[in-house]
């Protein structure tokens, strides 16, 4: 959005229909007139009217008990945004706009079983005697910074179920050797909110990496940035770090994440599978 259109005013019944969408959307429970009324602080006839209008645009459905959920008409918008959102070509048109890490090298990759898959690269001159990313190639997420953000979505339980047999054979003389200490880095990686691959697919390579949220706040890829660890000063790492989580935050919130809900907790269900299985 440029900057005269950040200037411009709401249309406030669109702003206030709206807030009450969200506020429907996100509760745990179904929500009254006085309910939303009280938590959006807006008087209880407009939010009737706005709900009445609502209703009508088949937007919200009003139940027996005059609480309110959501309505068709919303699935049909969110249909189209997954029809319509494609995160490769998202990547291409922010990476295009990136001039922060112009030494680097940024790919994307999804998860397939075990293995991540790269999607889009674009190498940097810097790194390419030590390694080349390209699409279609195939890496052990265990060793990968964009695996390894993949993977801290998991339970510990679906880790191993991930890896019946061990670890496969490391890249190299630092990739992690076995599940446990996996299952160790990715806790860590929980807590500090991006994952970190220390030559552990290529000697002398440091890679940093965040997971990209679809609108169900699951992970759809992985995005990292990869640098030749000489060139890794102290005063380097934070700013790599702060922009592969800000293109991350920005390719999530275009595929439909709500970025307040916390990234690197394993969702319920996940957490419920791992307690009967352990």
């Amino acid at each position: 959005m440029d900057q005269p259109e950040r200037k411009m005013k709401f249309a406030p019944a669109l702003e206030r229909g709206t807030r009450i969408l969200d506020l429907v959307a996100r509760s745990k429970g179904f929500l009254s007139l006085s309910d939303l009324s009280r938590e959006l602080k807006i008087a209880r006839s407009s939010v009737h009217m706005l709900c009445h209008t609502l209703v009508q645009l088949e937007l919200l459905l009003r139940r027996n008990d005059q609480t309110y959920q959501l309505g068709p008409h919303v699935m049909r918008w969110s249909n189209a945004f997954t029809q319509q959102s494609d995160v490769a070509a998202e990547f291409a048109s922010i990476w295009d706009r990136e001039t922060e890490l112009p030494g680097a090298t940024i790919t994307l990759s999804v998860l397939q079983g075990a293995e991540v898959v790269y999607i889009a690269a674009r190498n940097s001159v810097v790194s390419h005697p030590l390694i080349e990313f390209r699409a279609g190639m195939r890496l052990p997420a265990a060793f990968t910074a964009t695996g390894k953000a993949f993977l801290s979505h998991l339970s510990d339980f679906e880790v191993r179920r991930l890896f019946p047999d061990g670890l496969p054979a490391g890249l190299t003389s630092k990739s992690v050797p076995d599940i446990e200490m996996l299952l160790d880095e990715l806790r860590e990686i929980r807590k500090a909110g991006y994952s970190c691959d220390h030559e552990q697919v290529a000697e002398g390579i440091t890679c940093f990496g965040a997971s990209v949220l679809d609108s169900r706040n699951r992970p759809i890829a992985g995005i990292a940035v990869s640098l030749p660890s000489e060139l890794l000063t102290g005063a380097e790492r934070p700013r790599i770090i702060a922009n592969v989580q800000r293109i991350a935050t920005q390719l999530s919130h275009r595929m439909g994440a709500d970025l307040s809900i916390d990234r690197f907790v394993p969702h319920r269900k996940t957490v419920e599978t791992a307690s009967d299985g352990v």
